[in-house]
This record gives structure tokens, sequence and C-alpha cells, in this order.
């Protein structure tokens, strides 16, 4: 018999009830290190006073009016994205797939209405995700994803990750855009190094295409910059983003350049909660933390520290693990052992991580994590590690 809630999910035995900062409290009363933050979504962590704030009085105030009106935080959120990034304009969204939707057809519509409508085709790159939606599978492209749900939306072109000749050779007279993640998340913890991605702007420039950015994973400060591209100099011409900008509230939005989103005019695309005071208001107070200077140079501090200690713990543990990857508090551990199995032990000892592909463990904690719950993190992930030892050494 089919469960009430459609089992699509594995879902952990774990029934979290309360969150405070960088830790989540179980059922049970156990507190577990949360070194997730729900998939890179609780960029401050769990209950912040900020954020709290910004949603309790929204709440009291005005929930939802839909776009046939004026919003104030929707604009002034979108004033403050325009402000801080190469962007002109911002569509909000619920989510990183709703971004991934508008991020095709804002490209496609951008040649369309230059009078150039062949121009349809999308380079993307094998491990990347780019959400579940028919667009978003089609893009990624992997077995896993797309198996059952067919015919895909037609129109991308999948090549190896930082396979730059294959992305000259695949250029043709119909390729419009290049859609990469600058941090691959999902994919394993992959960064693209800085001068792929400035070679690939070049290449952008130099055959009149679109560079997308799906930053709803490695945006908002995550790598210890506002947005991951800024580190290699480079700008795109739309971006991608949700996740971290919500700071737990469903929140996602479309940046682009003017000329990139020539073509969304009135009635090209909608959203009925996109951009919904509630959630622009939550926005709002995440932006003004994580856009300050000094929040960032915070991060990248933490994530030095973070980083050290978990080079220090493969190396402890060379049954279990054999790489750290990634860059700010995106990182990665490459495991020897299954990378089911060590998430499946940090449980044991309560701490969370994220499995990925690659055998891959991704550890995505919020921004705001302390060196105390560093040095916690350490601790518990040995633990784990020594479990996992003992189970490999019984088998």
């Amino acid at each position: 018999m089919i469960p009430s809630v459609l089992p699509t999910y594995n879902r952990a035995p774990l029934e979290f009830v309360k969150g405070e900062g960088a830790w989540l409290i179980e059922a049970d009363g156990r507190r577990f290190l949360d070194l997730g933050a729900g998939i890179a979504v609780n960029a401050l962590g769990h209950a912040h006073p900020a954020l709290v704030m910004a949603l309790t009085g929204q709440a009291q105030n005005l929930w939802h009016v839909s776009n046939l009106y004026q919003i104030p935080q929707q604009q002034a959120l979108a004033d403050k994205l325009v402000d801080a990034t190469f962007a002109d304009t911002v569509f909000f969204t619920n989510s990183g797939t709703e971004a991934c939707e508008l991020a095709v057809k804002m490209a496609r519509k951008h040649f369309h209405d230059k009078g150039q409508p062949e121009k349809v085709e999308i380079i993307t790159f094998d491990g990347s995700f780019h959400g579940r939606s028919s667009a978003g599978i089609a893009a990624a492209g992997s077995e896993k994803m797309t198996r059952g749900f067919g015919p895909l939306l037609p129109g991308f072109v999948h090549l190896s990750f930082g396979d730059l000749d294959g992305v000259t050779n695949a250029i043709t007279d119909t390729t419009a855009a290049i859609l990469i993640e600058p941090v691959q998340g999902e994919g394993g913890i992959r960064p693209v190094p800085d001068a792929e991605m400035k070679a690939l702007r070049q290449i952008c420039n130099e055959n009149g295409l679109l560079l997308i950015l799906d930053e709803v994973q490695c945006g908002v400060g995550r790598t210890g910059k506002l947005f991951a591209h800024e580190w290699a100099g480079i700008t795109p011409d739309i971006m991608m983003v949700a996740k971290g900008i919500g700071g737990g509230f469903p929140l996602g939005a479309v940046l682009a350049t003017e000329e990139a989103a020539s073509g969304m005019t009135a009635g090209t695309h909608g959203s009925t909660y996109g951009g919904n005071p509630l959630g622009c208001a939550v926005g709002c107070a995440v932006i003004d933390h994580v856009a300050d200077p000094e929040f960032l140079a915070e991060v990248n501090r933490k994530a030095g520290l973070l980083r050290q200690k978990l080079e220090g713990l493969v190396a402890d543990h060379p049954e279990v693990f054999d790489e750290v990857r990634g860059t700010g508090l995106m990182l990665g551990i490459k495991c020897k052992a299954t990378n089911i199995d060590v998430v499946n032990a940090g449980y044991d000892n309560q701490v969370i991580t994220v499995p990925a592909a690659d055998n891959v463990i991704r550890l995505l904690p919020p921004l705001t994590l302390s060196e105390d719950d560093i040095a916690e993190a350490l601790t518990r992930l040995d633990k784990a590690a020594l479990q996992v030892e003992a189970s490999l050494a019984s088998a």
C-alpha cells in the first residue's frame, strides 16, 4: 500500500523538531551538528534572529498578493541583487528548478527576438544537476534522472566535464548558450578552474552565445564570495540562484543583463507565488548579512580552518577517505569506503553530511558555523571514520 507521502525519497530515520544555529534537535532530544544545512539552504543557520524577525514581522502584515500588483519587498530585494552583482534585472521564483526553466526560456527567447529562432541549443556538462523539471533533467542528461521520463525536451548538447576543446567543436549555427555550475554540487563537489571559467566566457563572447551560470548551490556566500563566478573575475549573462538566498524559506531567482533578458516582455513568463512578500522579506535579510565584506571574510577564514582540519582527518583515516575537494564552505570528501556508509556512521555519531556522486560526502555547513562547531565537527567525523574502519575490518 502506497504511503500518504509519495515515496520518492530514501529518508534517514531521523525526525528533527528544532534548530539552533548549526545544530538540529531530534524528537528524542539528541543534538546533531548540521554540516548539510538543508543541502546548502540554511546559509545563516537555523532560527537566525534576523530571519525570524523578518519573517514574523512581514507575516503580521501581508503574506501574498500575487504579481498582479507592486510588491515593495520584491523591489527591495531586486535592487539589492542588482546593486551587488552583474545583473540589471531579476525575476523571482520559488526554487532552483523554476529558475532553470526561466533561464532556458530566456536564452531561447533572446535569440528568437533577435531574428535567430534557430539558436535553441544549450551546451551542458556531465555530472551537472539543474533541478528535476523536464528542462532540468534534459539539461543534465544523466540516465539516473532521465530514465523513464521520455521523451526528453530537445535542444541540449552534453559534453564531458572540463572538455574545453569539445565546447568549441560543439558550437553550431543553432547554439544559443553554455550552461554550467561554477562548482558542481550533486556531481561530487567539482569546481571549474578559474582559467576554464574565463575561457568559457571568452568562447561565448567570440561566438555570440549567452553564458548561463547555475549558482543555486554554490552561490550566496557559499564559496567565500557572494557568487562563485567572482573568483574567476568574469560575469555571466544569466544566473540561476536559490537555496541560500532564502535562508530556509523557498525562494529562487534568475538574474540577467538587460541584453540577455530583452526577449522577456509582459506575458512571456510568470509565477503565482514567486517574489511574494514573505520570501522577499527574508531574502532581503539574508543578502544584508551575506553581502557584507566582513561576513564573507569570516566565511573564508573559517573555510580555511575547516579545510585544514579535514585534510588531517583524511590523513588519519586513509582506508576511509581519499581527498578533500571544493572551495569555501562547499567542501567534499571523496571516500574510499562507500560514501553512504560514511553518512550513516555520521548519523550514529550525530553529525550530518550529504552524499553526492563520485563517492563523495558533502560538507555544506551554515556560513555562521563557529570555531567551536568546527572542532566538534572534526571530533564527530573522526568517530564516524573509526566506526567505518571497524566495520571494514570485521567484513
